[in-house]
Order: C-alpha cells, then structure tokens, then sequence
C-alpha cells in the first residue's frame, strides 16, 4: 500500500475545473515532483493534501488514514513556501523552534532539535540573526529547516526556489535533495522548471490542464512521453507533422522521413514525428547511412549554450534545431548549407490528436 494515496480528487473555481479526477500513489520516502505550466492545478492539488483546500470529491489517504476531514494544523504535514514566510520579528532559532513550541515540546528537547536541523542546514552560525540579515538562499534553508524541525511525516514544496538566482537555485536543490535523502522523508515538490523536477526526483508528475498527462521517473518522462504535450513540455523536441504513407515512412513537408515500426497507424493517418535535438548529427557533406534519415538545410541562427552549442536549420522553410558539441563536429557557420542526420529509432510517432 502506498504510503500517500490521492483518489479520484477534484477541485473547481467558480465551475472551472482546476483538478480533475487526480489519483496517484507515492510510496514512503519518496521525492515526487509536481511538474506542469502556471494554472495547470499542481499548486491545488499541493494545498488540498496540506489542507488548505478543500476537495469537491474523493479522497486523500495518509498512511491508510483519510486525512481529508482532518484541520491542516493537525495532518502532522510541513510545507515550504515560495515566499519563504518567515516571522521577521525572531530570530533563526525563534523560527525554527516555533512549531516545537506550538506541540509544546520540552525545552532540552527543543534546543536539541533545533540544533540538529541548524546543523542539517548548514547553518548554525546565523541563529542570532534575523530573517532580514540573511540572503534568499539561507532564509529558504532556514524555512525548510523550521518545517523539518516538528518531524512532519510529509514534506510539501511550493515553487520554494523560483524567488532566487540561477545560481542558488543550483545549490539549494542540490541540498534539498541531500536532506531528504538523509531523512527519507517522503516529500512533494511543486515546480514549473523542468531541469529542477527532472535532476531532483525519483518521480516526475506531469499535469496539464488539471490532469496528469504521465508519471514516470525522470528518464521515463524525457525518454518515452507518452503525449505531445510531454515531449514538447520537457525538454525541446523538433516536430515534422506529415502523413503516414508505409510500414515505417512518413511524408513531412515534401521530407521522407523513415521511423521505426507504424504498424499501428493507418495509411494517410496524420501523425507528428519528434526528433529531440541532441539525437540529430550535423555534417558538412552529403552521405546516405543505413538505417538513419538524411536531410538538407542551411543553418540560421548559432547559440553557445555551454557543453553545447545549439543549430536552427531552415529545412524546407521549417526550422529545426540540432544540438552539436565542438569535440564531435566540424566548425559551422551562418548560412552554411548541411546535413542533419538521425536514426530511425530517435523519431517518435504521435498522432495530431494526442
């Protein structure tokens, strides 16, 4: 049995659906990131477990105990906010020891628990300061440390790193992540950063329009979407709508392109092939591979991105854009006419509909 069971949640405003027949399952221990654009119900469906929402219909099992009817200061839940929501008015250590005192925790043990989680944090040194004397970074280390203090049975992250720089945000989840592994605490990280939900959970939910679109882990969710809107969300993948025409062809403005098996599309179905830019190989000279498409543009725009450096190709008027490391490819530039060439088994076939 799952540790933490949505079943069947729904939840509108003002008739609008916001949630839709959500179920999932997250097993104990579990970091499970909440991924989807703004108003796709991630954030809903993050306050109706913490109980700040109420659901219109089904139910929300924690540990096999319905925790629906339960007042949110009673779900033994800790959440992080964006805002961070510190009390400016005490100090480091008056924040964190604030939940122990509302459970009116002894003393000793209160000092020792604020001590262990200061630490945890890695910041012992600041808890004489005030919330206004710490950086963005340290004051959302501090709110995760007040929310860990009261050891809450789920954890719950809402967009907790997208008030800070790049940088930071880098580094601090990279420290999230540390901590619940040390505590095996299962948690729900809320975020619309793709890179942070794929590098920071054992599985990824990706929601659309207030439904879940898939759950996977994060190698599922980039590898084998299951709908369009998957493989365009995460990550960038080029799109040739066409038509199927054979076993394992489709036409795609005037290109054709050979894929793997289309055994279960029909002749002149409408279907869009993906292709994901780090799988396509540039070349300065036409040759014909086996197995692999071959096709001509000439090349619009160069972007270094780091690692890699990022191709828009003018391919029959469309663009599409190839990712090439300087290690694997010979120099390019703008205007220059090539060749982009992938294998079959890098096209991914959908249908319009999907």
């Amino acid at each position: 049995m799952a540790y933490l069971e949505l079943k069947n949640v729904n939840k509108s405003f003002a008739g609008v659906g916001a949630v839709k027949d959500f179920s999932l399952d997250i097993e104990k221990g579990c970091l499970v990131a909440f991924l989807g654009p703004s108003g796709c119900g991630k954030t809903t469906t993050l306050r109706m477990i913490a109980g700040f929402e109420q659901l219109d219909s089904g139910s929300i099992l924690l540990d096999g105990s319905d925790i629906v009817p339960v007042p949110p200061n009673r779900r033994d839940i800790g959440m992080v906010f964006q805002a961070y929501a510190l009390f400016p008015n005490m100090t480091v250590r008056e924040n964190i020891a604030f939940g122990l005192k509302m459970k009116k925790t002894l003393k000793a043990d209160l000092d020792r628990r604020v001590d262990e989680v200061l630490e945890m944090v890695r910041l012992k040194d600041t808890e004489k300061r005030y919330p206004h004397q710490l950086s963005g970074g340290q004051q959302q280390r501090i709110a995760l440390a007040r929310a860990l203090a009261v050891q809450p049975r789920i954890l719950l992250l809402d967009e907790p790193l997208s008030a800070l720089d790049a940088e930071v945000r880098v580094a601090l989840r990279g420290e999230i992540r540390r901590i619940q592994s040390e505590l095996a605490i299962t948690t729900v990280y809320v975020t619309h950063d793709q890179e942070e939900a794929l590098s920071i959970s054992d599985k990824v939910v990706v929601m659309n329009k207030g439904n879940i679109e898939q759950v996977g882990t994060p190698e599922e969710i980039y590898r084998a979407p299951r709908t369009r809107f998957v493989a365009t969300f995460i990550g960038t993948a080029n799109q040739f709508p066409g038509q199927v025409v054979g076993q394992n062809t489709v036409i795609s403005n005037n290109l054709e392109l050979y894929t793997c098996d289309l055994s279960g599309f029909a002749a002149g179905q409408s279907v869009v092939v993906l292709v994901r830019p780090e799988n396509i190989q540039v070349q300065a000279e036409k040759s014909q591979p086996e197995h692999a498409n071959h096709i001509a543009g000439v090349i619009e725009t160069i972007t270094f991105h780091g690692a890699i450096t990022r191709l828009g190709v003018n391919v029959n008027g469309a663009r599409v854009v190839a990712d090439i490391t300087v290690a694997n490819t010979d120099p390019v530039c703008l205007n220059q006419k090539i060749w982009l060439t992938f294998p079959v088994d890098a096209c991914q076939v959908m249908a319009v509909d999907e």
